[in-house]
């Protein structure tokens, strides 16, 4: 295959595929950083937002992680398991639970820290600011196409 060939195919590869591809390849070269510390990548991103925001509720941190809360609660209850995480009372309201770092999970956290910067500068390596923040918006109207193609399935009966 001539490389005319190569680009016209890569060009023309589904937006969904390519998303799915490079949501991979961050998580695999984030899991491969994280050996020797026993976290996946989901939970080194929990640590991190905690330690970035301490005091969040479960629904903000799901939120923050674009994840549902059933999974994020047993990500967070793993590192509750492991003394990284600790939940308590929030102090301006004793219905919610707030969720902090322990000793021990602020120490991982600190020590994990120069990774988040390494690849959140990795994820846009080449990218001026203007093209990040196009991109950006970009992936942000795929995720509301998709929400939209979602409700209206769903609105539809789920026909196949």
């Amino acid at each position: 295959m001539g490389c005319l060939s190569r680009q016209l195919l890569s060009e023309q590869e589904p937006v969904g595929l390519l998303i799915g591809a490079a949501r991979r390849r961050i998580k695999q070269a984030v899991g491969h950083r994280l050996r020797g510390y026993g976290l996946t990548p989901q939970q080194f991103w929990v640590v991190v937002h905690l330690r970035e925001s301490e005091g969040l509720a479960l629904h903000e941190l799901a939120e923050r992680l674009r994840l549902d809360q059933p999974t994020t609660s047993r990500i967070v209850t793993l590192l509750r398991r492991r003394k990284l995480v600790r939940m308590g009372g929030h102090p301006g309201d004793r219905r919610r639970c707030s969720l902090r770092l322990t000793a021990t999970g602020a120490a991982l956290g600190a020590r994990l820290y120069p990774l988040v910067r390494e690849v959140r500068e990795a994820v846009v390596h080449g990218m001026s600011a203007t093209e990040q923040g196009r991109f950006r918006r970009m992936l942000r109207q795929v995720m509301a196409n998709m929400e939209r193609f979602e409700s209206a399935a769903h609105h539809e009966g789920s026909r196949p």
